[in-house]
């Protein structure tokens, strides 16, 4: 049997260690992927994770610094698996979709802004809210539109339209200079 070696190109720089090659992640991200680690290193040991009222509220403080702010990078290595694993739970749970499709979002807020435009006793609010519903697509009220006709002609008429065009500014060249010369004369 003849050995095969793959093709291997040279001087291509290698990462210095695995956390380098591995892509950059959000914190969200990383706190998925660290949680479904844990969960099948639970699994195939059989080690199930209970995380007791420390963890718990561990969790939650973890999650309210990430909700106030989406920036902050939490060190999730500090934390033990039964607090990373509630709280990727509780994250997986506030990134769950309301509505599964836009359009039903969409016609919520508009049958909302119906009713305060029928039902406000304040005219600030019923204008606000006629203004806001005159704002979505497909209603446009306050769209600004202009328009474009666009003419087809052949080559014929687009030089005959260029010639007359070309004669009547020499027309009106011929007139200033005529005018500039009896004036000059007076």
């Amino acid at each position: 049997m003849d050995e095969m070696i793959p093709p291997i190109e040279e001087n291509i720089p290698l990462p210095s260690s695995a956390a380098e090659a591995f892509p950059e992640l959000s914190p969200a991200q990383e706190l998925e992927m660290r949680a479904n680690v844990i969960k099948l290193m639970s699994d195939l040991t059989g080690n199930p994770l209970v995380p007791n009222q420390g963890d718990v509220d561990t969790a939650k403080q973890i999650a309210k610094q990430m909700m106030e702010d989406p920036h902050h990078r939490p060190d999730f290595s500090k934390y033990g698996n039964e607090t990373l694993a509630f709280l990727a739970g509780m994250v997986a749970q506030t990134n769950v979709a309301i509505v599964d499709d836009l359009a039903d979002l969409k016609m919520y807020v508009v049958n909302k802004l119906v009713m305060e435009v029928e039902n406000a006793r304040d005219a600030k609010i019923r204008v606000a809210a006629l203004s806001k519903l005159g704002e979505i697509d497909g209603v446009d009220a306050f769209k600004k539109r202009s328009e474009m006709t666009v003419k087809h002609q052949t080559m014929e008429e687009v030089e005959k339209e260029l010639l007359q065009t070309l004669e009547s500014i020499e027309t009106k060249v011929i007139d200033v200079e005529a005018k500039q010369i009896v004036n000059d004369g007076n």
